[in-house]
């Protein structure tokens, strides 16, 4: 199979002459004169490689190569300029480029690179391995080497930090590492930094001592103390007050706490893994988090891949889910067809794994009879898509408004448009539901002409 090759440069001599080396070495090949049409292409199809001019026209290439890295963190970039210095280069490196191509361009050299960055980002053979306990579904190259991961981290006690976007599994991760650890037998506390009030989160992690009467003191155990010998798991780590990071790190270093109000040490054996779907490096940088935090937690680095750069394992989760919600919601058993899955496969999943749950309960609940088709799950994802543009502007009440609708309009199709048989497959008085369908804009005689 031929490896597919962008190119991005404002320069279409520079394209045309790319294209054609490229083309010679069996390598297939698209190439883009701005930044946006490259963004557009990589949203819908993964490359083998990108070439990156870091200039497009008025562009900063290296501002794209962020946007192309936040698509596919592993995707080798090599940046082409024509005005190279070191301090580009390295700008260029620690942003994810593999590698560094300066013009006038060399046949040999350009061929030379791209052979030396895909062979660098080759998937490598992993070991033998077996996990005690695997709840992570997938069995696409990724994911796999998440799984080793956790593997080689169980059989530590070092600390973990967590990267990843919302709904990759961060939490699923964590309790994994705990699950196949030395500690799987202590106690694994969950402790979301960014749930807790500013002026409860100090007392909630450490805990609390109160002078009762006749000077006994009355202590509250905090989450780290919880703990005991097991695991602490701390999620959106980014989030926490810069005056908890400081005691996060002393905690850490000296592997004893001082609760509130307490007048002596408590020593401690914790396991810590943090968690973040922030930018550490940008929040680092604007001063938002500890630097030094940062490197204590992250012995052990753990990237999670978004579901895009794992889509083989999407008929696997999307059998899993379906049957979860049938399960969970006592429906009639369905399946999803060919095409079906083709949708499903091919959407961007910005939601990741939690967008795909929550899509396939849906079609689980809205598609009426037993299979679920290609034009059933992109009208769902439309849908999905209407609710995420509600969740971003804070708009719950109409993205709850809308599912409310969507369901409502699925039911009177399934009951052929009858108010009193949707009115007891609802749930609800046929008059309440009279008030709804006023009230959301539906109407019947619409539906049954349809």
């Amino acid at each position: 199979m031929q490896k597919l090759i962008y190119i991005l440069d404002d320069e279409k001599e520079i394209r045309k002459s790319l294209r054609v080396i490229l083309e010679d070495e069996d390598y297939s090949v698209e190439d883009f004169a701005n930044g946006k049409s490259l963004l557009k292409a990589l949203s819908k199809e993964r490359p083998s490689l990108v070439l990156l001019d870091v200039w497009v026209g008025k562009e900063d290439g290296l501002s794209i190569l962020d946007e192309c890295k936040k698509l596919y963190s592993s995707l080798p970039i090599v940046m082409i300029s024509g005005h190279g210095t070191i301090e580009l280069a390295v700008n260029a490196t620690k942003k994810g480029a593999v590698d560094f191509l300066e013009k006038p361009l060399s046949i040999e050299k350009v061929i030379q690179t791209i052979e030396s960055a895909l062979e660098k980002t080759k998937d490598h053979a992993i070991p033998e391995f077996q996990l005690e306990v695997d709840e992570i579904l997938g069995e696409s190259a990724p994911i796999k080497r998440v799984k080793f991961a956790i593997f080689q981290a169980a059989q530590t006690n070092a600390r973990v930090f967590i990267s990843g976007e919302n709904g990759t599994g961060k939490e699923l991760t964590a309790r994994a590492i705990h699950q196949n650890s030395k500690r799987k037998n202590e106690p694994y506390i969950e402790f979301n930094c960014a749930s807790v009030p500013e002026e409860t989160l100090e007392q909630e992690l450490f805990g609390s001592e109160i002078q009762g009467k006749h000077s006994v003191p009355e202590i509250k155990i905090g989450k780290w103390e919880a703990a005991g010998n097991g695991t602490l798991f701390l999620d959106e780590v980014c989030d926490l007050p810069l005056s908890i990071q400081s005691k996060v790190l002393k905690v850490i270093l000296e592997q004893k706490l001082e609760r509130m109000g307490g007048k002596e040490f408590v020593p401690v054996d914790v396991r810590i893994i943090a968690a973040t779907n922030s930018n550490v490096e940008e929040a680092i940088r604007e001063g938002r988090f500890r630097e030094d935090l940062y490197y204590a937690l992250s012995v052990i680095p753990l990237e999670l891949p978004p579901l895009r750069e794992r889509n083989l394992d999407i008929p696997l989760l999307a059998e899993f889910y379906l049957n979860k919600s049938i399960s969970e919601n006592k429906l009639s058993p369905k399946t999803i067809d060919r095409e079906g899955l083709d949708a499903l496969t091919t959407h961007f999943w910005p939601g990741n794994v939690r967008e795909l749950g929550n899509i396939l309960e849906r079609l689980s609940i809205l598609v009426p009879g037993d299979t679920i088709r290609a034009k059933d799950v992109k009208e769902a994802l439309h849908g999905f898509k209407k609710a995420n543009e509600m969740v971003a502007r804070g708009d719950l009440k109409h993205a709850k408004e809308e599912f409310e609708r969507q369901y409502i309009i699925k039911t009177l199709q399934i009951c052929e448009g009858n108010v009193t048989r949707t009115s007891k497959a609802l749930g609800i008085e046929r008059t309440h539901l009279y008030r709804k369908l006023r009230s959301l804009n539906i109407s019947v005689e619409q539906l049954n002409e349809g």
